[in-house]
């Protein structure tokens, strides 16, 4: 098989796939203009604030209109004959509708009256309790240790409570990851978009190389809408933002990603796949933070930082990422496609892994670090040059 056929194989849905993405980000950007003037009439609107970056008032709950659109492009999947085998051997697109629609409504109640960080923590772990209760958690779980001549590395099987732990733990990390790191026009739904494609991409992956076994339909089908949720609201938010997307979008991209990584990594059986594979293929949690390094990334450091100074982890700030690319010397815009490069380097790097040769995508990888580097500071040496 040629590197390339393990994106596009005989028989492999991509094409169902594209229009359910396409189809879920016609629907989300058509409903946003209806959310906007909802979310007017309401009074869900943000007003500036110290730590905030727009200086006019601006509407939010945009993650109804990214939610009622995946709502639509999972029921376009359940009328394809392909795409029911999502829904015919799981449970795990429903999980994400109850699950996702739970925390859309608690996002909602956040972006108009503001909840205490303790009662949006406790509606979180709900809601991923709720994916748990659905089947999707962890069964396998893949350590750097053990393993034989063959084989680097061993697998743990986890029990039920193990498993549903561990997944809770991911999706409650991964809701505040993206509830973090959405502070500037476009962000969160930006990095959704590229870790829902890498996700996809990697779902797929898995779906041809096990020859089309049915557990890999569900999670390549959450990660698809979750993309066209974010493409479809992109336009609205993008600089100038029109209508944010408030905790009601920025949580539901992290409940969705978080169970799209758990559907495809926690069911894979790591000893299917070779050596030049291991360390993208045989760790999914290596899979998972790779495609969030940056939100996730920017969730430890805030914690560490408040906590240091003897504040709640929850508390506000303005010394996030993007605040400090801000600061650097990067305009709103740029700032933005910079931590878009970051992210999708990182994503589609580590997903590459399990497609194409080790060395090549190591050194590409590498070639794109840099370059992302160099761009991210470079202001501030033209700066001190100038200075």
């Amino acid at each position: 098989m040629t590197p390339l056929s393990g994106f596009a194989p005989a028989g492999l849905p991509v094409r169902e796939y594209l229009l359910v993405g396409l189809i879920t980000a016609v629907l989300t950007f058509l409903l946003t203009g209806l959310v906007r003037l909802f979310a007017i009439r309401v009074g869900a609107v943000a007003y500036p604030r110290q730590r905030d970056v727009h200086v006019v008032p601006i509407p939010r709950m945009g993650g109804v209109a990214m939610y009622l659109g995946v709502c639509g492009g999972i029921l376009l999947a359940h009328q394809l004959p392909v795409l029911r085998r999502a829904f015919d051997y799981s449970l795990d697109p429903v999980a994400v509708l109850i699950g996702g629609g739970v925390i859309v409504l608690i996002g909602m109640l956040d972006d108009r009256f503001e909840l205490d960080s303790l009662t949006k923590f406790a509606g979180q772990t709900t809601c991923a309790g709720v994916l748990v209760l659905f089947g999707i958690q962890w069964f396998v779980l893949w350590v750097p240790w053990g393993g034989g001549d063959d084989h680097f590395g061993s697998v743990l099987i986890l029990d039920q409570n193990q498993g549903g732990i561990l997944a809770i733990l991911l999706a409650v990390t991964m809701v505040n990851a993206m509830n973090f790191v959405d502070g500037l026009d476009g962000l969160a739904a930006g990095i959704g978009l590229i870790a829902a494609i890498a996700t996809c991409a990697f779902s797929l992956h898995l779906l041809d190389q096990s020859n089309g076994d049915v557990n890999n339909y569900p999670p390549a089908l959450i990660a698809a809408t979750l993309a066209g949720a974010c493409l479809g609201f992109l336009p609205h938010n993008f600089q100038p933002a029109r209508l944010f997307m408030g905790d009601s979008g920025s949580m539901l991209i992290g409940l969705m990603l978080a169970a799209a990584s758990t559907s495809a990594s926690g069911r894979a059986n790591p000893t299917l796949w070779g050596a030049t594979e291991t360390i993208a293929t045989l760790s999914p949690l290596f899979i998972v933070a790779a495609v969030l390094f940056v939100p996730l990334l920017d969730l430890m450091m805030a914690v560490v930082r408040r906590t240091r100074r003897g504040e709640s982890p929850f508390s506000a700030d303005k010394m996030h990422l993007h605040h400090r690319m801000l600061a650097v010397g990067h305009s709103q815009r740029r700032a933005v496609l910079l931590i878009y490069l970051w992210a999708g380097v990182l994503a589609f790097g580590a997903v590459a892994l399990t497609i194409f040769d080790v060395f090549f995508v190591t050194s590409g990888v590498l070639i794109a670090v840099v370059i992302a580097a160099a761009a991210s500071f470079l202001p501030r040496v033209l700066a001190r040059r100038q200075g």
